[in-house]
């Protein structure tokens, strides 16, 4: 008889390298697909539409026009079930209720008698959103892309995708998408940034994909802005007295993204950890990606207390982590989104709890969140000075200036410190 592999790794958070190894991971790179981008890339800068359609037809077996219009739009989305479009509906609803509270806000404040300070907040012209077309059609990317964009004020939003089925037309429809063009991998990406005949080029690129994609963003961030670097999903689960059945489900559910993806229970009862693991083997399919995930990527972490398991949590620095109660919840504050409570499953915060659902990866929730209204707006400043404000905050600013040899800086003040004239 066939000895079973055990789905997942229990370990103790003693053995150091262990852990080490499971929670120091960086972001993947392979040269083999860096080197295929950068040549998809190069083309689509080079001969625009020729080459897009030349890898679409390639690599997604491009049947029909590039661009997808209104009419064929509103065709297929009619065949969506009423279950699956009200659900649509639903999730798009919570996503504008939350995106409506990002949107940063204009302001002016006097910093000193004559210096006023205006922050300024303008939309973004375009925006391009990614929407993957790989085992399954992806209405809720786009939901997630698209609306906070439109909430933002941007003038107008570009889809792409490479295999629109009808509910990704539903969605584009309910998100108020201006265009959409059926193409996806490195090549749409390059076609965003740099604009061919056909599709516009943006001034932002949003949206999750593959290892194409996500290299082709990363290298085109040079030129065009992109959200952020995506790599495979991520969940955390930090619980002591959580539901087994339910914590096994939840990294189920995340793992099955993506064999590459990482799925972690950290845990100070090893009774917990045991009821877990056989849930986990109970549940599972014999195969798949979420076994896959798991038996390469995923762990239980027996921690000594639950402190340590919030600072296990924080070297991770995870897209998406699962917790028992709201003290825990605000020690996590390095993480894409925190779910607090047995009811909080993360799949809700993929679809419908409006909260948004593109999120850093690989330790990126260290220094941001996720996608949000505020990413499609540009705040900047403007600044007004008059002859009082010049003659109160001048003197520092040559002070300054000559201090750091900056001779032309300091004069530019100091001449309209010497001035007569009114430069209110």
């Amino acid at each position: 008889m066939n000895q079973i592999t055990p789905v997942i790794r229990i370990v103790d958070s003693s053995d150091k390298d262990a852990v080490t190894r499971l929670v120091d991971t960086e972001s993947r790179r392979d040269p083999g697909v860096e080197r295929r981008v950068r040549q998809i890339v190069s083309a689509v800068r080079e001969r625009g539409d020729e080459a897009v359609l030349e890898y679409a037809h390639m690599f997604d077996k491009l049947d029909g026009d590039v661009e997808i219009s209104r009419a064929e739009m509103k065709r297929l989305a009619k065949t969506v079930e009423p279950g699956v479009r009200d659900a649509i509906r639903l999730a798009a609803r919570n996503i504008r209720t939350v995106a409506q509270k990002q949107v940063p806000r204009g302001w002016r404040v006097t910093t000193t008698t004559g210096v006023n300070v205006e922050q300024r907040v303008t939309p973004l012209e375009r925006a391009g959103c990614y929407v993957p077309g790989g085992r399954y059609p992806l209405p809720s990317s786009l939901l997630m892309t698209a609306i906070p964009a439109r909430i933002a004020g941007v003038r107008e939003v570009i889809a792409v995708c490479p295999k629109p089925e009808a509910t990704v037309m539903l969605a584009a429809l309910e998100a108020g998408i201006d265009r959409m063009f059926r193409v996806g991998g490195a090549q749409a990406i390059a076609a965003l940034a740099y604009g061919t005949e056909t599709i516009p080029r943006v001034d932002k690129i949003v949206g999750p994909g593959n290892a194409y994609v996500a290299a082709a963003k990363a290298l085109v961030s040079r030129d065009c802005a992109i959200d952020f670097f995506a790599g495979p999903s991520e969940i955390v689960v930090l619980s002591s007295s959580g539901h087994p059945a339910w914590i096994a489900a939840d990294l189920i559910a995340q793992a099955e993204h993506d064999p590459d993806a990482r799925a972690i229970l950290l845990t100070p009862s090893r009774r917990l950890a045991a009821a877990v693991a056989r849930e986990l083997e109970r549940q599972l399919p014999l195969n798949g990606p979420a076994r896959v995930a798991l038996t390469r990527n995923g762990a239980i972490v027996i921690t000594r207390t639950v402190s340590e398991a919030v600072r296990l949590s924080q070297r991770i620095a995870p897209e998406h982590v699962v917790c028992d109660d709201e003290q825990v919840a605000a020690r996590l504050t390095h993480a894409g989104t925190v779910f607090v409570g047995d009811y909080s499953a993360q799949a809700l915060g993929d679809y419908s709890s409006g909260s948004n659902h593109v999120l850093p990866t690989s330790g990126a929730a260290r220094g941001r969140g996720g996608l949000s209204a505020a990413d499609f707006v540009r705040v900047s400043t403007v600044q007004r000075v008059t002859r009082a404000g010049v003659r109160a905050i001048g003197p520092a600013a040559v002070a300054l200036a000559e201090a750091e040899g900056l001779t032309g800086h300091a004069k530019s003040v100091r001449m309209r410190l010497g001035s007569g004239r009114d430069a209110r």
